[in-house]
């Protein structure tokens, strides 16, 4: 089956927590502290993999965690580092906050990499705290958490050349007829129901990508039929073959509306070259009606070829134009955003203060509620440690000024401590 959009939750791994151990050797009473760091956690990083063209891999699994770092160790060992978690997309991948819906990045070129998710650094051991006034500290730092996100990806075929047109125009038999791809055929509206891919030779060298997007209706820039879930893979494409339908009513309106559906789901799409071509010439009454229907689009200024791509009549003339079409065609620009990706948009220092109830206060924040999953409470520096974080960050004056008294409960993340002056 064939999947172009899918949500996913990512984590990357926690920092391994830092050591508090001092050096336990005979004939040496006052080993010093040697408590290790703990090792780094591991990115959540998205690579491309050209074999790759559905997000059919996440159906079964989406959620996804990076290795945390190991704990440090005595005799100032390091722990390890977490493996970094690949997760391999198709070329043409969107990636986008779920929640904000804000554009994270845009994966095209085989072996492209992004970071969505820094892995926390390792918690350092006891043995950073020692000074001349405290040769024997009982302090040290847990791992810093990891990250974690909701992401959307949606799925752009890449190709050189899209195949648009109203349901039933014969872009799937032109697909087969111009390349070696095998797309379901059947005289019915919407036989189509997600995009085919085939490649075309023009010659031994040269090799073009053709994309069978499936049938516009009426509607469709506003997501009627299958317009939304499959206008995104036309803004991928560079040249476009707008197939009319030869047995059609009115072919010309039919131009018409799929380039006005074009136009209102993204402007830019209603500028690309557009090679016009009326199929179904092996019909008798589209014979019939042809010279009438050249004269129509005459009118109007639009040059087009007449084809039967079942009877392959002049699909070869329509390939050999739609590449040189292609040759002059503008390259679409890409978005690229560089590693690593999430950044708070707020200051890391800033916070809030909440009146919970008449003895108990929350307080919000990213780099105290940092220091505080970073802290080991059982050990009195570490406390001390957090309590000079509070005063750094100015949240202890806040309280006071917001009226805290001794007694009063104050949480932080998933802390709660009380308050003592």
């Amino acid at each position: 089956m064939f999947i172009d959009q899918v949500e996913i939750h990512v984590r990357s791994g926690k920092g391994g927590d830092g050591m508090v151990h001092f050096r336990r050797e005979k004939y040496v009473p006052r080993g010093g502290p040697d408590g290790g760091d703990g090792g780094k956690g591991g990115d959540v990083i998205f690579e491309v993999k050209s074999t790759l063209n559905t997000l059919s891999s996440f159906r079964q699994n989406q959620k996804f965690k990076a290795e945390e770092g190991a704990r440090g160790g005595p005799s100032q060992m390091t722990g390890r580092n977490g493996k970094d978690l690949v997760i391999h997309v198709p070329p043409g991948t969107v990636i986008f906050d779920a929640d904000t819906g804000s554009l994270i990045g845009d994966l095209t070129q085989p072996g492209q990499q992004l970071t969505v998710c820094k892995g926390g650094r390792g918690g350092r051991g006891n043995q950073h705290f020692a000074t001349s006034r405290n040769q024997a500290p009982r302090t040290a730092e847990k791992g810093e958490p990891y990250e974690e996100k909701r992401l959307r990806l949606e799925l752009k075929l890449i190709a050189d050349i899209g195949l648009i047109g109203v349901p039933n125009a014969g872009k799937s038999t032109l697909l087969s007829a111009l390349t070696n791809a095998k797309p379901k055929i059947a005289p019915y509206p919407f036989t189509t129901l997600e995009p085919n891919l085939g490649v075309a030779y023009i010659d031994d060298d040269t090799t073009v990508v053709l994309a069978d997007i499936p049938g516009l209706i009426e509607g469709a820039s506003h997501g009627a039929g299958l317009g939304h879930d499959f206008l995104r893979h036309v803004q991928r494409t560079r040249v476009l073959i707008h197939l009319l339908d030869g047995l059609s009513e009115d072919p010309l309106a039919d131009y018409s509306q799929i380039n006005t559906e074009l136009s209102l789901f993204d402007p830019n799409l209603g500028k690309k070259p557009q090679i016009v071509a009326l199929n179904k010439v092996d019909q008798p009454e589209v014979r019939e009606r042809l010279v009438k229907i050249q004269k129509e689009f005459k009118k109007r200024k639009v040059e087009f070829i007449s084809i039967s791509a079942l009877a392959r009549t002049n699909t070869r003339d329509l390939l050999i134009k739609a590449h040189q079409t292609l040759q002059d065609a503008p390259i679409p620009e890409v978005f690229e955003m560089p590693a690593p990706v999430y950044k708070p948009k707020e200051d890391p220092r800033e916070f809030e203060i909440t009146r919970e109830g008449a003895r108990e206060w929350r307080i919000r924040g990213i780099a105290i509620e940092r220091a505080a999953k970073m802290t080991y409470w059982e050990h009195d520096g570490s406390v001390r440690r957090f309590q000079r974080v509070l005063d750094a960050l100015g949240i202890k004056d806040a309280l006071r000024k917001a009226g805290v008294q001794d007694g009063d409960t104050v949480s932080i993340d998933e802390f709660e401590l009380e308050w003592q002056e």
